[in-house]
């Protein structure tokens, strides 16, 4: 009887030991779930938002990223408006890409609140905020979707790619807004 109960502990703790290693290897190299804090990211993202952020996924433009914050000890989640070797512009609430404009319709809930003639981002130039021409290798631009309140890199400049913990890809809570993220 003491070897059954024994062999069925072990077995047990086996069990645990594995589910711990995998758990473990997850976080350190493929994702992690994480929590917004802030609004910031509102509507897209909101505060107490709990999503999936993943550690291997390429990131893209309009991506949204959890990055290391440059001015604080903790992560932001902000979208990624300029890659390496972009130009950027933005003119009469347009935002202006290597000379094109871009559509950018994550924004659409805010502009439909504005008061007339109000703006939801302040005209800007790349150079003008960074002293650069262009986003240099290994650097993104990136600003919050709640323009009007965000601190992004309109106030603390580019941001090393290698300070970007992941990709934002999935929102598990709340309940009601579960899936993907836009």
């Amino acid at each position: 009887m003491n070897t059954i109960i024994k062999r069925e502990v072990l077995g047990w703790i086996k069990a645990l030991a594995f589910g711990l290693v995998i758990t473990f290897i997850c976080k350190q190299f493929i994702f992690v779930p994480s929590e917004v804090e802030g609004a910031s990211m509102m509507p897209s993202l909101e505060d107490g938002d709990r999503m999936i952020v993943s550690k291997i996924s390429e990131i893209q433009r309009f991506d949204q990223v959890m990055f290391r914050a440059p001015d604080a000890d903790e992560n932001y989640v902000k979208r990624v408006i300029g890659l390496p070797g972009d130009t950027l512009e933005m003119k009469n609430d347009t935002l202006y890409v290597n000379g094109e404009v871009r559509n950018e319709p994550y924004l659409k809930t805010h502009k439909e609140k504005l008061i007339p003639n109000q703006r939801l981002t302040e005209d800007f130039t790349l150079i003008e905020l960074t002293n650069e021409k262009t986003v240099p290798e290994g650097y993104l631009f990136v600003l919050g979707d709640n323009r009007l309140i965000s601190k992004d890199s309109r106030y603390f400049g580019l941001i090393p790619i290698e300070s970007v913990v992941g990709k934002v890809e999935f929102r598990i809570w709340p309940l009601n807004n579960i899936g993907a993220t836009k």
